[in-house]
Protein backbone atom coordinates (compact mmCIF):
# COMPACT_ATOMS: atom_id res chain seq x y z
CA UNK A 1 0.00 0.00 0.00
CA UNK A 2 1.25 3.21 -0.18
CA UNK A 3 3.67 4.48 2.51
CA UNK A 4 3.20 8.54 2.38
CA UNK A 5 -0.40 8.66 1.31
CA UNK A 6 -2.06 12.11 2.23
CA UNK A 7 -4.52 11.99 5.13
CA UNK A 8 -7.75 12.69 3.76
CA UNK A 9 -8.92 16.24 4.42
CA UNK A 10 -12.23 15.39 5.01
CA UNK A 11 -13.41 12.94 7.81
CA UNK A 12 -13.44 9.32 6.76
CA UNK A 13 -17.09 7.79 7.91
CA UNK A 14 -18.78 10.68 6.20
CA UNK A 15 -22.69 11.34 6.76
CA UNK A 16 -24.94 9.77 5.10
CA UNK A 17 -28.91 9.12 4.56
CA UNK A 18 -30.00 5.82 6.58
CA UNK A 19 -30.35 2.70 4.75
CA UNK A 20 -33.85 1.77 3.98
CA UNK A 21 -34.93 -0.59 6.61
CA UNK A 22 -35.10 -4.15 5.74
CA UNK A 23 -38.80 -5.11 6.70
CA UNK A 24 -39.02 -8.03 9.06
CA UNK A 25 -41.14 -10.60 7.48
CA UNK A 26 -42.70 -13.68 9.78
CA UNK A 27 -40.35 -15.49 7.70
CA UNK A 28 -37.63 -14.62 5.63
CA UNK A 29 -39.03 -14.33 2.37
CA UNK A 30 -37.17 -11.33 1.73
CA UNK A 31 -34.52 -12.77 -0.13
CA UNK A 32 -36.60 -11.66 -2.98
CA UNK A 33 -36.55 -7.95 -2.77
CA UNK A 34 -39.77 -7.28 -5.15
CA UNK A 35 -42.18 -5.87 -2.66
CA UNK A 36 -45.01 -8.11 -1.57
CA UNK A 37 -48.63 -6.88 -2.13
CA UNK A 38 -50.84 -6.51 1.01
CA UNK A 39 -52.91 -9.75 -0.17
CA UNK A 40 -51.72 -12.58 -2.82
CA UNK A 41 -54.08 -15.08 -3.94
CA UNK A 42 -51.46 -18.25 -4.09
CA UNK A 43 -53.87 -19.74 -6.60
CA UNK A 44 -53.51 -16.69 -8.88
CA UNK A 45 -52.28 -16.92 -11.94
CA UNK A 46 -48.45 -15.59 -12.53
CA UNK A 47 -48.81 -11.56 -13.72
CA UNK A 48 -44.96 -12.65 -15.10
CA UNK A 49 -45.37 -15.77 -17.67
CA UNK A 50 -48.79 -17.09 -18.74
CA UNK A 51 -47.67 -20.04 -20.36
CA UNK A 52 -45.09 -21.71 -17.54
CA UNK A 53 -47.13 -21.48 -13.79
CA UNK A 54 -46.09 -23.07 -10.40
CA UNK A 55 -48.60 -25.36 -8.77
CA UNK A 56 -49.63 -24.99 -4.90
CA UNK A 57 -47.86 -28.94 -4.64
CA UNK A 58 -44.71 -27.69 -7.04
CA UNK A 59 -44.17 -24.92 -4.67
CA UNK A 60 -44.15 -26.50 -1.58
CA UNK A 61 -41.73 -29.39 -3.04
CA UNK A 62 -39.36 -26.07 -4.42
CA UNK A 63 -39.66 -24.63 -1.30
CA UNK A 64 -39.25 -27.16 1.25
CA UNK A 65 -35.82 -27.98 -1.34
CA UNK A 66 -34.32 -24.51 -1.16
CA UNK A 67 -34.85 -24.38 2.38
CA UNK A 68 -32.85 -28.18 3.21
CA UNK A 69 -30.44 -26.65 0.58
CA UNK A 70 -29.38 -23.78 2.47
CA UNK A 71 -32.00 -23.00 4.87
CA UNK A 72 -33.14 -19.72 3.56
CA UNK A 73 -37.43 -20.13 4.19
CA UNK A 74 -39.72 -18.38 1.13
CA UNK A 75 -43.58 -17.90 2.28
CA UNK A 76 -46.56 -18.82 0.80
CA UNK A 77 -46.94 -14.97 -0.26
CA UNK A 78 -44.39 -14.98 -2.39
CA UNK A 79 -45.03 -18.22 -4.94
CA UNK A 80 -45.64 -16.10 -7.75
CA UNK A 81 -41.76 -14.53 -7.41
CA UNK A 82 -40.64 -18.46 -7.12
CA UNK A 83 -42.39 -19.00 -10.48
CA UNK A 84 -41.05 -15.62 -12.18
CA UNK A 85 -37.21 -16.65 -10.90
CA UNK A 86 -37.61 -20.26 -11.87
CA UNK A 87 -38.80 -20.01 -15.10
CA UNK A 88 -36.03 -18.54 -16.79
CA UNK A 89 -33.80 -21.71 -15.41
CA UNK A 90 -36.45 -24.10 -16.59
CA UNK A 91 -36.32 -22.63 -20.02
CA UNK A 92 -32.68 -22.46 -20.47
CA UNK A 93 -33.09 -26.37 -19.33
CA UNK A 94 -35.20 -27.22 -21.77
CA UNK A 95 -37.89 -28.64 -19.22
CA UNK A 96 -41.62 -28.15 -19.17
CA UNK A 97 -42.37 -27.80 -15.60
CA UNK A 98 -41.40 -26.69 -12.40
CA UNK A 99 -41.82 -30.63 -11.09
CA UNK A 100 -39.49 -31.59 -14.04
CA UNK A 101 -37.23 -28.93 -12.70
CA UNK A 102 -37.54 -29.91 -9.39
CA UNK A 103 -36.41 -34.07 -10.13
CA UNK A 104 -33.97 -32.36 -12.15
CA UNK A 105 -32.26 -30.54 -9.16
CA UNK A 106 -32.76 -33.81 -7.10
CA UNK A 107 -31.15 -36.59 -9.81
CA UNK A 108 -29.62 -35.20 -12.73
CA UNK A 109 -25.94 -35.54 -13.41
CA UNK A 110 -25.11 -31.79 -13.42
CA UNK A 111 -27.92 -31.46 -10.50
CA UNK A 112 -24.53 -29.30 -8.63
CA UNK A 113 -23.63 -27.02 -11.20
CA UNK A 114 -27.52 -25.99 -11.50
CA UNK A 115 -27.69 -25.36 -7.52
CA UNK A 116 -25.55 -22.89 -7.63
CA UNK A 117 -27.70 -21.05 -10.17
CA UNK A 118 -30.13 -21.97 -7.96
CA UNK A 119 -28.82 -20.23 -4.83
CA UNK A 120 -28.04 -17.25 -7.20
CA UNK A 121 -31.95 -16.81 -8.16
CA UNK A 122 -32.72 -16.94 -4.47
CA UNK A 123 -30.11 -14.79 -2.62
CA UNK A 124 -29.88 -11.09 -2.65
CA UNK A 125 -26.77 -9.12 -3.50
CA UNK A 126 -27.00 -5.47 -3.21
CA UNK A 127 -23.84 -3.92 -1.71
CA UNK A 128 -21.77 -1.66 -1.65
CA UNK A 129 -18.60 -0.11 -0.26
CA UNK A 130 -18.61 1.56 3.08
CA UNK A 131 -21.90 0.30 3.69
CA UNK A 132 -23.58 1.65 6.86
CA UNK A 133 -21.00 3.81 8.32
CA UNK A 134 -21.46 4.61 11.58
CA UNK A 135 -20.76 0.59 12.02
CA UNK A 136 -17.93 0.65 10.31
CA UNK A 137 -17.19 3.99 12.54
CA UNK A 138 -17.22 2.02 15.74
CA UNK A 139 -15.25 -0.91 14.13
CA UNK A 140 -12.46 1.17 12.82
CA UNK A 141 -12.48 3.64 16.25
CA UNK A 142 -12.99 1.09 19.13
CA UNK A 143 -13.78 -2.98 17.96
CA UNK A 144 -10.46 -2.97 15.75
CA UNK A 145 -7.79 -1.47 18.10
CA UNK A 146 -9.13 -3.28 20.84
CA UNK A 147 -8.26 -6.69 19.43
CA UNK A 148 -5.01 -5.48 17.74
CA UNK A 149 -4.14 -4.53 21.41
CA UNK A 150 -5.06 -7.57 22.78
CA UNK A 151 -3.00 -9.05 19.76
CA UNK A 152 0.63 -6.87 20.27
CA UNK A 153 -0.16 -7.92 24.16
CA UNK A 154 -0.24 -11.43 23.62
CA UNK A 155 3.16 -11.24 21.44
CA UNK A 156 0.85 -12.82 19.03
CA UNK A 157 0.27 -10.20 15.54
CA UNK A 158 -2.13 -12.72 13.75
CA UNK A 159 -5.44 -11.54 13.01
CA UNK A 160 -7.96 -13.46 11.62
CA UNK A 161 -11.48 -11.93 10.41
CA UNK A 162 -14.27 -14.25 8.78
CA UNK A 163 -16.56 -12.06 6.18
CA UNK A 164 -19.78 -14.45 6.40
CA UNK A 165 -22.04 -13.78 3.14
CA UNK A 166 -19.21 -11.19 1.32
CA UNK A 167 -21.44 -11.03 -1.60
CA UNK A 168 -19.30 -9.38 -4.79
CA UNK A 169 -16.46 -8.67 -2.22
CA UNK A 170 -17.70 -4.90 -1.04
CA UNK A 171 -17.18 -5.92 2.42
CA UNK A 172 -14.34 -7.41 2.97
CA UNK A 173 -12.85 -5.18 0.86
CA UNK A 174 -14.20 -2.49 3.01
CA UNK A 175 -12.81 -4.08 5.90
CA UNK A 176 -9.29 -4.36 4.11
CA UNK A 177 -9.26 -0.65 3.89
CA UNK A 178 -10.15 -0.14 6.85
CA UNK A 179 -6.84 -2.32 8.07
CA UNK A 180 -4.64 -0.43 6.09
CA UNK A 181 -5.74 2.81 7.30
CA UNK A 182 -5.58 1.66 10.98
CA UNK A 183 -2.28 0.08 10.81
CA UNK A 184 -0.46 1.88 7.99
CA UNK A 185 2.76 0.83 7.43
CA UNK A 186 2.87 -1.46 10.49
CA UNK A 187 0.50 -3.86 8.65
CA UNK A 188 3.40 -5.76 6.94
CA UNK A 189 4.71 -7.01 10.35
CA UNK A 190 1.02 -8.89 10.72
CA UNK A 191 -0.05 -11.94 10.01
CA UNK A 192 -3.33 -11.00 8.22
CA UNK A 193 -6.05 -13.01 7.29
CA UNK A 194 -9.83 -12.41 6.07
CA UNK A 195 -12.12 -15.21 4.91
CA UNK A 196 -14.85 -13.79 2.27
CA UNK A 197 -17.15 -16.77 2.05
CA UNK A 198 -21.05 -16.50 0.13
CA UNK A 199 -23.14 -19.13 -1.12
CA UNK A 200 -22.97 -18.43 -4.94
CA UNK A 201 -20.39 -19.03 -6.88
CA UNK A 202 -21.29 -15.82 -9.38
CA UNK A 203 -20.66 -13.51 -6.77
CA UNK A 204 -17.60 -15.02 -5.50
CA UNK A 205 -15.94 -14.81 -9.06
CA UNK A 206 -17.22 -10.94 -9.36
CA UNK A 207 -15.37 -10.41 -5.82
CA UNK A 208 -12.01 -12.64 -6.97
CA UNK A 209 -11.74 -9.85 -10.03
CA UNK A 210 -12.53 -6.83 -7.72
CA UNK A 211 -13.57 -4.45 -10.77
CA UNK A 212 -16.57 -2.37 -9.59
CA UNK A 213 -18.53 0.42 -11.12
CA UNK A 214 -18.89 3.91 -9.63
CA UNK A 215 -21.93 2.99 -8.28
CA UNK A 216 -20.72 0.52 -5.76
CA UNK A 217 -18.50 2.91 -4.28
CA UNK A 218 -21.55 5.71 -3.82
CA UNK A 219 -20.67 5.69 -0.02
CA UNK A 220 -17.01 5.40 -0.19
CA UNK A 221 -14.68 8.62 0.87
CA UNK A 222 -12.97 9.90 -2.25
CA UNK A 223 -9.43 9.56 -0.41
CA UNK A 224 -10.19 6.25 -0.09
CA UNK A 225 -11.26 5.74 -3.44
CA UNK A 226 -8.46 7.85 -4.89
CA UNK A 227 -5.86 5.73 -2.32
CA UNK A 228 -7.19 2.29 -2.89
CA UNK A 229 -8.58 1.52 -6.02
CA UNK A 230 -7.12 2.10 -10.19
CA UNK A 231 -9.56 3.94 -12.23
CA UNK A 232 -9.63 2.35 -15.76
CA UNK A 233 -12.72 4.37 -17.81
CA UNK A 234 -15.53 4.03 -15.87
CA UNK A 235 -14.28 1.30 -13.97
CA UNK A 236 -12.32 1.17 -10.60
CA UNK A 237 -10.50 -1.67 -9.76
CA UNK A 238 -8.96 -3.13 -6.54
CA UNK A 239 -5.30 -2.86 -5.91
CA UNK A 240 -3.34 -5.88 -5.40
CA UNK A 241 -2.11 -5.21 -1.23
CA UNK A 242 -6.29 -5.58 -0.49
CA UNK A 243 -6.65 -9.02 -2.56
CA UNK A 244 -3.32 -10.48 -0.46
CA UNK A 245 -5.04 -10.41 2.65
CA UNK A 246 -8.73 -12.06 1.83
CA UNK A 247 -9.24 -15.65 0.63
CA UNK A 248 -12.75 -16.18 -0.98
CA UNK A 249 -14.45 -19.54 -1.07
CA UNK A 250 -17.48 -20.70 -1.04
CA UNK A 251 -19.82 -22.04 1.92
CA UNK A 252 -23.12 -22.77 2.86
CA UNK A 253 -24.52 -21.41 6.26
CA UNK A 254 -26.83 -24.52 6.85
CA UNK A 255 -23.69 -26.80 6.35
CA UNK A 256 -22.30 -27.87 9.94
CA UNK A 257 -19.20 -29.01 8.59
CA UNK A 258 -18.35 -26.39 6.40
CA UNK A 259 -19.00 -23.94 9.23
CA UNK A 260 -16.61 -25.83 11.48
CA UNK A 261 -13.86 -25.66 8.57
CA UNK A 262 -13.41 -22.47 9.16
CA UNK A 263 -10.24 -20.84 11.30
CA UNK A 264 -10.83 -19.10 14.68
CA UNK A 265 -11.65 -15.33 14.15
CA UNK A 266 -11.01 -12.38 16.35
CA UNK A 267 -13.96 -10.94 14.28
CA UNK A 268 -16.79 -11.89 12.71
CA UNK A 269 -19.09 -9.68 9.75
CA UNK A 270 -22.16 -11.59 9.38
CA UNK A 271 -24.42 -8.56 7.99
CA UNK A 272 -27.81 -8.59 5.84
CA UNK A 273 -27.66 -12.57 5.74
CA UNK A 274 -29.73 -14.09 8.89
CA UNK A 275 -32.94 -11.69 8.29
CA UNK A 276 -33.38 -14.83 5.60
CA UNK A 277 -33.17 -17.46 7.84
CA UNK A 278 -36.27 -18.62 10.27
CA UNK A 279 -35.19 -18.62 13.65
CA UNK A 280 -33.95 -22.38 13.88
CA UNK A 281 -31.75 -21.51 11.41
CA UNK A 282 -30.59 -18.31 12.75
CA UNK A 283 -29.84 -19.77 16.25
CA UNK A 284 -27.30 -22.52 14.51
CA UNK A 285 -26.04 -20.11 12.45
CA UNK A 286 -25.13 -17.71 15.30
CA UNK A 287 -24.12 -20.32 17.11
CA UNK A 288 -21.30 -21.79 14.91
CA UNK A 289 -20.41 -17.57 14.88
CA UNK A 290 -19.94 -17.78 18.77
CA UNK A 291 -17.60 -21.09 18.46
CA UNK A 292 -15.55 -19.79 15.91
CA UNK A 293 -14.75 -16.59 17.25
CA UNK A 294 -11.75 -16.50 19.66
CA UNK A 295 -12.40 -15.51 23.97
CA UNK A 296 -13.22 -11.38 23.37
CA UNK A 297 -13.98 -11.45 20.04
CA UNK A 298 -16.56 -9.32 18.37
CA UNK A 299 -19.69 -10.55 15.76
CA UNK A 300 -21.57 -7.41 14.10
CA UNK A 301 -24.24 -7.78 12.41
CA UNK A 302 -26.81 -5.75 9.92
CA UNK A 303 -28.45 -2.80 11.59
CA UNK A 304 -32.03 -4.40 10.88
CA UNK A 305 -30.96 -7.82 12.45
CA UNK A 306 -31.24 -8.62 16.22
CA UNK A 307 -30.13 -11.63 18.42
CA UNK A 308 -33.27 -11.07 20.38
CA UNK A 309 -34.97 -14.09 20.97
CA UNK A 310 -32.21 -16.32 19.34
CA UNK A 311 -29.04 -16.26 21.41
CA UNK A 312 -28.63 -14.79 25.02
CA UNK A 313 -24.46 -16.23 24.46
CA UNK A 314 -23.09 -12.57 23.85
CA UNK A 315 -22.19 -9.78 26.11
CA UNK A 316 -23.93 -6.60 24.32
CA UNK A 317 -21.86 -3.81 23.67
CA UNK A 318 -24.26 -0.63 22.42
CA UNK A 319 -22.59 2.38 20.80
CA UNK A 320 -24.05 4.86 18.47
CA UNK A 321 -25.40 3.45 15.54
CA UNK A 322 -24.31 0.10 16.34
CA UNK A 323 -24.67 -2.88 18.65
CA UNK A 324 -21.37 -5.15 19.30
CA UNK A 325 -21.96 -8.86 20.45
CA UNK A 326 -18.83 -9.62 22.18
CA UNK A 327 -17.90 -13.68 23.35
CA UNK A 328 -15.91 -13.09 27.08
CA UNK A 329 -16.24 -16.60 27.78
Amino acid sequence: MPQAATPPKAPLFRSTQPETALRQPLTPASAFRTPTPAVVNTKAASPFRKDLQISDEEFLQLRDFIYQQCGIFIAENRKYLVENRLSNRIKDLNLKSYNEYYNFLRFDASRKTELNKLFEVVTTNETSFYRNPPQLEVFQKNVLPEILDQCRQKGQKKLRIWSAGCSTGEEPYTLAIILHEVLRSEIHSWDIKITANDLSEAVLAAARRGIYSEYALRTTPKSIVDTYFVKEDNIYKIKPELKNIISFGQINLSDKEQLRRVEKSQIVFCRNVIIYFDDEMKRKVINAFYDNLEVNGALLIGHSESLHNISRAFQLEHFKGTIVYRKLA
